[in-house]
């Protein structure tokens, strides 16, 4: 299924427009660095709420096997559970606007944002190199910026596993990934969200 049953259809279609984001920009303007996570922009264009994991268990990757791929039920209820709770608060802000209890004041909004240094400025710049290339056709030259782009960032899934998927397709999902979320060590995959009212 998608990101929530009241957002997809039985058969995991999901029931609202999706934009493919091939060139990442999305990421590179609000710090994606995994996903799913989320941005709360209001209708007049500020940043209500910076990027954050949308409503997932920040252990439930550690808890996947990783030959079956299959969750344990007690993390998947936690997951559901805390979805459920997110999805609420986006209903809430929808229903109050500023006057949600989930909408950060602009102080706190922008103590929370990502903000970019220039080792990430390299880092993109590797990235985006090694896209360009690969799409050229000059595979190895692409790896290597992928790799430089990796080692500048390490903290960033997204381009670990964009570029890891380029380099051999499943590798994204494959022993690779596993091996280093077990190097997290005591480091969240996903950090843990904050927000009022979530379900422990």
């Amino acid at each position: 299924m998608g990101w929530d049953d009241d957002f997809t259809s039985h058969a995991g279609i999901p029931q609202y427009p999706c934009l493919i984001d091939q060139k990442h920009i999305t990421s590179e303007l609000y710090g994606f660095i995994n996903v799913p996570m989320v941005v709360w922009i209001d209708e007049t264009g500020r940043v209500v709420r910076p990027a954050e994991p949308a409503g997932v268990a920040e252990d439930i990757v550690r808890a996947m096997d990783p030959k079956t791929f299959q969750i344990p039920k007690h993390a998947t209820d936690a997951g559901k559970r805390l979805r459920r709770a997110y999805v609420d608060a986006i209903r809430d802000w929808v229903a109050k606007g500023e006057r949600s209890e989930f909408v950060l004041s602009e102080e706190d909004a922008r103590r929370r944002a990502v903000r970019l240094n220039d080792t990430d400025a390299l880092a993109i710049a590797n990235f985006r190199l090694g896209e360009y290339l690969f799409e050229k056709g000059r595979r190895d030259e692409a790896l290597k910026y992928f790799a430089e782009a990796r080692r500048l960032c390490p903290e960033s899934w997204s381009f670990k596993r964009q570029t890891w998927e380029l380099e051999q397709a499943g590798k994204a999902a494959g022993p690779e990934f596993f091996a280093e979320v077990g190097r997290l060590g005591d480091r969240h995959y996903y950090a843990p969200l904050r927000m009022k009212g979530l379900p422990k």
